[in-house]
């Protein structure tokens, strides 16, 4: 016999040798991991891939999945989700938002805290960790608030978060900006000590009074309050510099301007630990879409110039910008059906990031798939330290994995995505690329276009 290990050390036999099957397993047949080389086969036994060859032969029963040719990727992974849950299960909940992900490409996905009652207690970080156990789609990891009721007065119980079941790891008052420069200082500082991360929501909020659109030739035609480049950029490279003096770690959200990615280069080129993360949609759409006036393209931080998602484009690429993160925020018909200045802030994301990926970075040549893979799996689990997502295809590694038809494409109709709101900006849209298979942990969480459980 030929055993192979799992990660815990338990050995598995490969499936050639005709031994006792086990408890689960799933044949990935005709792939071609990172889109590279020939279409080969991948055996995932107990959650772990055990082997990967051309002529792999599947237990008894076991789950087969053809991939006709496609591309294996490892598991995507999103820092930055809103699944509303608790306090708006009108518009998603962690089921729903699972399921999105999961047809996305997803295992794990990082539920920001601004949550009502907002996530800034280890009852409520432990209650959203627990239920999505219990759904069981992807990984969702509960994000603490910064500060108490995402008020910035005083901060929230990090300790005791990060010490809870759900051990939460990453924390933000995304929504709001931490912008009282002391208690930033202080968290970054607090953040160090229990080896947690904090990311910032950049956006001052004196410059933004008012403000629904990017301040520029658009905004001023339109009639419309801008909204400075300077709100986010100040708050990047101040948040920079108490890293830097704290010796700590930060994380910017949604990197959306030319001049954040100045100041990143400048940063880690400093030596600072900073990363970064930007939105499919801040790499895809601009602020010409706001001619219109239709709400479903009011988002914060806004949709900026053509320049400024062409110099996103490339940081990712080069890797100042280090990750894709979603900013998936479902809201209600009645919060975008009215006037613009008026309606909630943010659009869907899970389902149609790869696809924008693909459209943006792959199609152009910026990025092939092992720098999709980079971007979009394995550089945010190594930001958030998940030492069982972004790992590579290889035997012996965890099974999240997400299985892509780069040829197939589709047209995204908001009603028919699992979320529980329809508020796309890509609404008839055609797609390339297509999920047609998501497993975790050796489980299949997805498959042609319906979730499993």
């Amino acid at each position: 016999m030929n055993p192979h290990h799992t990660a815990s050390g338990v050995p598995t036999v490969s499936a050639t040798t005709g031994s006792v099957p086990p408890t689960g397993s799933v044949l990935i047949r005709a792939v071609r991991p990172y889109g590279e080389g020939d279409p080969i086969d991948v055996l995932v036994v107990d959650g772990v891939i055990t082997e990967i060859g051309s002529t792999v032969t599947a237990f008894e029963g076991s789950e087969v999945i053809d991939g006709k040719g496609g591309v294996l990727l490892p598991g995507f992974v999103d820092l930055h989700t809103h699944l509303r849950e608790p306090g708006r299960e009108d518009t998603e909940t962690i089921r729903s938002g699972s399921a999105a992900a999961a047809l996305g490409g997803y295992t794990a996905v990082f539920a920001m805290a601004n949550t009502s009652p907002v996530a800034d207690n280890s009852t409520v970080t432990d209650n959203v960790w627990r239920s999505g156990r219990e759904v069981g789609l992807v990984d969702v990891y509960p994000v603490g608030a910064v500060t108490v009721g995402l008020a910035g007065k005083q901060l929230a119980e990090m300790g005791m978060m990060a010490a809870g079941a759900a051990g939460v790891r990453m924390f933000s008052d995304d929504g709001k900006c931490v912008d009282d420069p002391l208690l930033m200082r202080r968290a970054l500082e607090y953040a160090t000590g229990l080896g947690v991360l904090v990311a910032q929501h950049a956006e001052e909020p004196r410059l933004t009074i008012g403000a629904v659109a990017n301040e520029g030739p658009t905004a001023s035609r339109l009639g419309l309050a801008g909204w400075p480049r300077a709100a986010e950029e100040s708050i990047v490279i101040r948040d920079a510099l108490l890293a830097r003096d704290a010796g700590a770690r930060i994380h910017i959200c949604h990197a959306s301007t030319e001049g954040t990615v100045e100041l990143l280069r400048w940063a880690k080129d400093q030596g600072i630990a900073i990363t970064a993360e930007v939105t499919p949609h801040h790499l895809l759409l601009d602020d010409s879409r706001l001619e219109t006036y239709d709400p479903v393209n009011k988002v914060n931080p806004p949709l900026r110039e053509v320049r400024d998602k062409e110099a996103l484009r490339q940081a990712l690429a080069e890797g100042i910008v280090d990750c894709v993160a979603t900013d998936h925020a479902p809201h209600a018909a009645q919060e975008k059906c009215c006037e613009f200045a008026q309606a909630k802030p943010g659009m869907l994301g899970l389902q149609t990031a790869l696809p924008i990926i693909v459209e943006t970075l792959v199609k152009p040549g910026l990025l092939d798939w092992r720098g999709v893979a980079r971007v979009m799996s394995e550089r945010p689990a190594q930001i958030v330290e998940l030492t069982d997502q972004g790992r590579p295809i290889e035997v012996g590694e965890p099974a999240n994995l997400a299985v892509v038809d780069p040829d197939t494409s589709w047209v995204v109709h908001g009603p028919d995505l699992a979320s529980l709101s329809a508020n796309t900006p890509f609404e008839t849209m055609t797609m390339p690329a297509t999920v047609t298979a998501t497993v975790l942990r050796g489980v299949v969480t997805a498959r042609d276009g319906q979730v499993t459980r």
